[in-house]
């Protein structure tokens, strides 16, 4: 998606250990206008998917996954990295290991929001390591319920995310694929 590569060479910045921030239109600070196209990117890779429910991980890709839900008319489910008191005895878990941050979290998902009649897209902001999506990959099975495939804003190719899941047979759309990054700002798209 050009609209977005463009974005991200003009306001992405590169931190040291492969870190792409883009939190100044993504994650951070939010252009609606821009995650308007990315959902109607998403919405035409897999409007004849049979889509019910979006699925993400808080916190980033939850607006993300908002806009996209739009354009499918369905709910959006995210998984929580914390059990709090609003939330039912009866969840699915995993453990996954943010690469950002460095920590491994505790994920839940209400069972009553996933379930084996579904057919869920998992929505994200980001794809490197390939951990966040394993464990929502991990939670949708638990439920039993149907993958049609995983919308990721930005993948970083060049890590082995993307290709891990894609040779578990899911459909893995990204609309920005980073080839590499260097120190001084450069960065290529596959």
């Amino acid at each position: 998606m050009k609209l977005l590569e463009d974005r991200i060479v003009k306001d992405g910045k590169i931190f040291p250990g492969n870190v792409l921030k883009v939190d100044s239109f993504l994650n951070h600070q939010v252009d609606v206008e821009l995650l308007n196209e990315v959902g109607k990117e998403f919405y035409r890779l897999f409007k004849d998917s049979g889509v019910n429910k979006i699925f993400t991980i808080e916190a980033s890709g939850i607006g993300i996954a908002c806009i996209v839900a739009q354009y499918f008319n369905v709910p959006v489910v995210f998984a929580k990295k914390s059990l709090g008191k609003n939330i039912a005895a009866d969840v699915y878990s995993t453990q996954v290991k943010s690469y950002t941050h460095g920590k491994v979290y505790d994920v839940i998902v209400s069972q009553e929001f996933l379930s084996k009649d579904d057919k869920i897209l998992i929505i994200d902001d980001f794809l490197a390591m390939g951990c966040a999506l394993n464990g929502l990959i991990d939670l949708i099975q638990a439920a039993g319920a149907e993958i049609c495939g995983a919308g990721i804003v930005i993948e970083k190719a060049f890590q082995d995310g993307g290709k891990l899941i894609r040779q578990k047979g899911i459909r893995v759309e990204s609309l920005a694929r980073v080839e590499s990054m260097t120190d001084d700002g450069k960065i290529t798209f596959c």
